[in-house]
């Protein structure tokens, strides 16, 4: 009888135990690119190690992810970063992880989101957002809804583009005064695709009165938090953009 007794307790706190852990888990919203082709012709999409690097930070930290995306469904990966990071551990871990898979191959469509049931939101780069996310108006409330309820946001690399059309309540422009980082021009002239996508980012934010900061050398390490702002420059940057966004959102 006392074992009986005994177990049912024990069985009573794990219950509890599982009821404020699942109120606690931190619940991030990644948000890919739906659009797969360059002004050249040539493919683009998401990139993958800005996804595989801050979703294994995520998971790490214990929250649980959910991926949109405009169009829902399968998002397209930049080729080209599939090869350039053939070496990358956690990418080739991606690529083989099934939940992750599934997660970038039906995500959630964008309009079907709820802020309220998210802690943050984070938007992963490529060159695909340079054409649909800067100026889906889906997106741009979404993340106006998260900064209205004080909510962080966070992107890396071609990501931030995503906030050049964003408006604080009064109207003025989000980015304007803010500490902020992006794929650089100079990476871009690197890369080659300086007329490949509709307009160069740094540029962009710039005109619109961005404080804009950089590594001091191209493809170096950087990630920047203002406030509710969180962005990173360049590939290499993806984990600690996530690391800084974990940190904003706090406990």
């Amino acid at each position: 009888e006392t074992f009986a007794n005994h177990t049912s307790s024990k069985a009573i706190d794990h219950q509890l135990y599982n009821k404020t852990m699942s109120a606690k888990t931190k619940r991030v919203l990644i948000v890919l690119t739906s659009h797969d082709q360059l002004l050249n012709g040539k493919p683009t999409g998401w990139y993958l190690p800005e996804m595989a690097h801050p979703y294994y930070e995520f998971l790490e930290a214990g929250y649980s992810i959910d991926v949109a995306s405009p169009n829902g469904g399968k998002a397209p990966l930049d080729p080209g970063s599939v090869e350039n990071f053939s070496k990358d551990e956690l990418c080739q871990k991606f690529l083989k992880d099934d939940e992750a898979q599934k997660k970038v191959t039906s995500t959630l469509k964008l309009s079907e989101v709820q802020q309220s049931n998210y802690d943050t939101v984070f938007y992963v780069g490529g060159h695909g957002p340079c054409f649909d996310l800067q100026k889906d108006p889906v997106s741009i409330n979404l993340i106006q809804s998260f900064l209205a309820a004080s909510k962080p946001v966070a992107a890396v690399c071609h990501g931030p583009v995503v906030f050049v059309n964003v408006k604080n309540p009064d109207g003025t422009d989000f980015v304007k005064g803010k500490k902020m980082t992006v794929f650089t021009n100079q990476e871009e002239e690197m890369v080659k695709l300086t007329d490949a996508i509709p307009f160069l980012v740094e540029t962009r934010l710039k005109e619109l009165g961005a404080n804009f900061e950089s590594a001091e050398k191209p493809w170096g390490e950087y990630a920047v938090r203002d406030g509710l702002l969180v962005t990173g420059q360049n590939p290499a940057s993806a984990s600690k953009t996530a690391k800084l966004l974990i940190e904003a959102v706090g406990n």
